[in-house]
C-alpha cells in the first residue's frame, strides 16, 4: 500500500494529527502539588458563566480529543499561561493528562490542547475562557482528479470546483463482494453493513499485497501509540498491521463508492459480502456463495432501493461464475466487475467476460491506460468502458481518519458502481442495460491512446471514459451501442456471432473484415433473440460480427429476409421503420446491398445477394438515411446530428474493396483499400420525436 504525499492538500489535513510527534511538557512535581492544593482550597472568586463549547457542523470533519481554547478579548499572554496551568492542575487532580500543542497570541489569545472530552467540563469553567472549539479538518476546494474527471464533460462541478453530482445515490444499495471493511472509518461510518457471509479460504503464506517493511511497522506502531493517547477514540485492533492488511482493499473500495469526502455516491449504502481473505484471495465457489446470499436476500426481503453488485476481483474464465452473474442481472441487479490488472484481454477472465456484466477498465489522470509495472489494465471487447483507476485517494484502514492512494481496475469499477447508484437514484425504474446505455451515452469518447494495443484490440476496445450524466438526463432517448464479436477463424466456412444484452433490441447487424475478405452477414433468431452472424470469405483472415443494440421504452424489432436471392428485403408492417440491412453472398457480389433512399422501407440488393431488413417500432420513432460519397478518399465518415442516434452503418463500393464499415459512437466510418476508387458511407439515423415537435429529417 502506497501512501500519498498529498491530495490537493486535504489528505494531509485529515491525517495531520497522525504526524504530530508527542511532546513532553515536564512539570516540577512539587509545583503540580501546589497547584492542586491551590485548586482545592481556593475556589475561583469571580462568578463568570461557563464558556461556550462549539463543534463543527460536519460530523465527519471533527477531530475529537483536540480543542482550541480561546480567551476573552483583551487577554494577554500571561492569562494564557495561567489558564494552561490551572487546566493542567484540574485535569491532574482527576487523573487526566493533557498535551498543549500550540499557543496563540495574535488575532486570538488561547491555546490548542489534546485532552479527553471528560476534561471539557473543567475547561469551560476556567476564568478568562471565552469559548472552546473542537478542532476540525479544512479542505482545499477542488475535487480530486478522479471526481473532477467524472463531472467535467457535463459541467457537474459547483462554482467553487467541489464535487457536486446530480444526487448522492441514496436510493441505491451497493453489495460489495470483497475482503473486510473498517466500518468505523469516518468516510463510511454509518453507511456500511457487514453481512454474515464470510466464505473465504485459509491464508496460504503467499502474499498478494506488498510485503510489510520495517518502515511500515514503525509507522503502524506510531499510529497505534497516538491512538492510545486519545480516550475518545474508537476501539482498534491490537494488531494494526494485521487489521490493515485485512481491511485495506475493501475499506478503500467502499470509500470510493460512498465515502463522505472521496466517494462518488455519498449517500449510497454499502453491504459487505466477504469473499476475499486477508491476502485478497478467494475462490470461485466462495464468490458463488456470496452471489447466492445476495440473491436469496433480495428474494426474501425485496428492497425499495435499486441494487448494484460490485465485484472488484478477477479470476480465470469460469462458466459457473459467469452464469451466476447473468442470473443476478436477470433478477434486476446492476452487476459491475473489474476488468483485471494483467494487461491482457479481459475476455480471458471472469466475471469480466460475462456479457451481461458491466466490465470496467482503468485509466490515469491523462485518460490513458493505467499501467502498473509489467501489468496494467485489461482491455478488449469484453470491456464496456474505462474509469479513473490510477492514484485514487480513498479511506485507509490504518486508522479511522487515514487516507491512502491505490490503483487498479477495482478502483475503476468502484467509480462506476457509484455512478450506477447516482443514475438509479434519478431513475429507479431503469433496467441494468438502460443503466449501461446511459453510462456509454454520457461517457467521454476518443481520448484514450490505444497505440500500445494490437490492431485487433485497438479495433474492438471501446474508447470511452465514464462521466456523470447531467442532472436533467432521462431515459426517454433512443440509445444504441455496438457489440463486437470475437474474430472468426480463417477457414472459408468460419463465422462470428454477436448478441445484444437482455432488454436490448438489435436494430442492425454488420460485419467487419480487416482485410476486406468476407461473405457478409445474416440475422438468425435463437430462443426468441436475434443473433448477428458474420461469415469469413475464402482466403480471408477472419471477420467480426457487429450488432447495433438499442434501448427505448416500447421498442420492438422484427427481421424480414429476401424471399429469394436477388430480391429486396422489406418491412411489412407500415408502422415499422427500416433501421438496418444485412447482405450475404459471395465476396465479389457483396458490395451493392444498401437501404433504399426513397420509401426507406426496403433493402435493395444485387443479383445473387440475400438480405435481411431490420424493422423496428416504438412510439414516435422516426428514421432517415444520410450518406456521404467520396471518390478519392480511402476513408469516409457520416455522422448523425445531435438528437438523432445511429442505428446502422453500411457502405457501397465505388469499385474498391471495402475493408468494412464500423459504427463509432454516433458516426459511421467506412474504409476502402489504399489507392482505391473510394466508397459511399450510409448511415441510418433514428430518434424518438419529442412531444409536440413536428417530424423532421436530419441534416
Amino acid at each position: 500500500m502506497r501512501r500519498t504525499s498529498g491530495w490537493i492538500g486535504w489528505a494531509l489535513c485529515l491525517c495531520a494529527s497522525l504526524t504530530v510527534s508527542a511532546q513532553d511538557y515536564p512539570e516540577d512535581d512539587q509545583m503540580i502539588l501546589d497547584l492542586i492544593r491551590e485548586d482545592g482550597t481556593q475556589p475561583e472568586t469571580r462568578a463568570e458563566p461557563a464558556a461556550e463549547y462549539l463543534r463543527c457542523n460536519k460530523a465527519a470533519w471533527r477531530m475529537p480529543g483536540q480543542y482550541l481554547v480561546t480567551l476573552h478579548q483583551g487577554a494577554h499572554d500571561s492569562h494564557v499561561q495561567r489558564t494552561i496551568r490551572r487546566l493542567r492542575a484540574k485535569a491532574a487532580r482527576r487523573g487526566y493528562q493533557l498535551e498543549i500543542l500550540k499557543t496563540y497570541s495574535g488575532a486570538l489569545h488561547g491555546f490548542l490542547v489534546k485532552m479527553s472530552s471528560d476534561v471539557l467540563h473543567l475547561a469551560v469553567k476556567l476564568p478568562h475562557v471565552h469559548y472552546i472549539e473542537e478542532d476540525s479538518s479544512i479542505f482545499a476546494q477542488s475535487a480530486p482528479w478522479n471526481l473532477q474527471r467524472l463531472l467535467q464533460p457535463h459541467g457537474g462541478t459547483s462554482e467553487n470546483g467541489t464535487y457536486w453530482p446530480p444526487n448522492d445515490g441514496g436510493k441505491a444499495e451497493v453489495y460489495l463482494m470483497d475482503g473486510s471493511v473498517q466500518a468505523s472509518h469516518r468516510e463510511v461510518e454509518g453507511r456500511v453493513l457487514i453481512t454474515d457471509v464470510n466464505n473465504i479460504p485459509e491464508e496460504d503464506g503467499v502474499r498478494v499485497h506488498r510485503q510489510v517493511t520495517p518502515a511500515d511497522e514503525i509507522l503502524a506502531l506510531q499510529q497505534c501509540l497516538y491512538l492510545s493517547l486519545l480516550p475518545d477514540s474508537k476501539t482498534f485492533s491490537p494488531s494494526p498491521l494485521q487489521a490493515s492488511q485485512c481491511d485495506s482493499h475493501g475499506t478503500h473500495i467502499a470509500g470510493v463508492v460512498s465515502g463522505s469526502d472521496s466517494g462518488v455516491a455519498r449517500g449510497a449504502g454499502v453491504n459487505l459480502v466477504r469473499v476475499l481473505n486477508c491476502q485478497g484471495k478467494g475462490t470461485v465457489s466462495g464468490a458463488l456463495t456470496g452471489l447466492e446470499y445476495i440473491r436469496a436476500t433480495l428474494l426474501a426481503s425485496p428492497v425499495d432501493a435499486a441494487v448494484v453488485v460490485l465485484l472488484p476481483f478477477i479470476g480465470g474464465f469460469s462458466r459457473s461464475l459467469n452464469a451466476a452473474c447473468r442470473d443476478m442481472v436477470a433478477n434486476g441487479a446492476v452487476v459491475i466487475a473489474a476488468a483485471g490488472n494483467y494487461r491482457d484481454d479481459a475476455c480471458r477472465y471472469s466475471p469480466a467476460s460475462e456479457p451481461e456484466v458491466i466490465t470496467v477498465g482503468a485509466v490515469n489522470s491523462a485518460d490513458q491506460l493505467m499501467s502498473q509495472g509489467a501489468g496494467g489494465t485489461n482491455f478488449g471487447r469484453c470491456v464496456d468502458l474505462f474509469a479513473p483507476g490510477d492514484d485514487i485517494v480513498s479511506a485507509s484502514s490504518d486508522c479511522s481518519t487515514c487516507f491512502t492512494s491505490r490503483s487498479g481496475t477495482s478502483q475503476a469499477a468502484a467509480h462506476v458502481a457509484g455512478l450506477a447508484a447516482v443514475i438509479l437514484s434519478s431513475s429507479q425504474s431503469a433496467s441494468p442495460v438502460q443503466v449501461l446505455q446511459m453510462m456509454l451515452h454520457y461517457s467521454t469518447a476518443n481520448t484514450i491512446n490505444f497505440l500500445s494495443l494490437s490492431d485487433t484490440h485497438r479495433l474492438v476496445t471501446p474508447n470511452l471514459v465514464a462521466a456523470m450524466p447531467p442532472a436533467n438526463s432521462t431515459n426517454a432517448e433512443l440509445l444504441c451501442r455496438s457489440v463486437w464479436s470475437e474474430r472468426s477463424g480463417v477457414a472459408g466456412t468460419d463465422k462470428a456471432v454477436s448478441r445484444c444484452r437482455l432488454g436490448e433490441e438489435m436494430m442492425s447487424c454488420g460485419s467487419y473484415a480487416p482485410d476486406g475478405v468476407h461473405a457478409g452477414e445474416t440475422i438468425t433468431v435463437n430462443s426468441g433473440r436475434m443473433e448477428c452472424v458474420a461469415y469469413n470469405g475464402p482466403g480471408g483472415k477472419g471477420v467480426f460480427a457487429v450488432a447495433r443494440c438499442c434501448v427505448i421504452g416500447g421498442l420492438r424489432c422484427q427481421v424480414h429476409a429476401s424471399p429469394d436471392p436477388g430480391q429486396d428485403a422489406k418491412c411489412v408492417d407500415p408502422q415499422h421503420h427500416l433501421t438496418g440491412c444485412t447482405s450475404w453472398s459471395t465476396p465479389e457480389l457483396l458490395s451493392g446491398s444498401r437501404s433504399h433512399h426513397g420509401d426507406q422501407r426496403r433493402c435493395l440488393v444485387k443479383d445473387g445477394v440475400t438480405s435481411h431488413a431490420v424493422c423496428c417500432h416504438a412510439q414516435s420513432l422516426e428514421c432517415h438515411l444520410l450518406e456521404n460519397i467520396s471518390s478519392d478518399k480511402a476513408q469516409v465518415e457520416v455522422s448523425c446530428p445531435s438528437g438523432w442516434t445511429l442505428t446502422d452503418c453500411s457502405a457501397v463500393s465505388l469499385g474498391s474493396t471495402i475493408l468494412g464499415p464500423a459504427a463509432r459512437g454516433n458516426s459511421c466510418h467506412v474504409r476502402s483499400a489504399t489507392g482505391a476508387d473510394g466508397a459511399a458511407g450510409i448511415a441510418v439515423c433514428c430518434r424518438v420525436r419529442p412531444p409536440e415537435q413536428p417530424a423532421t429529417a436530419p441534416h
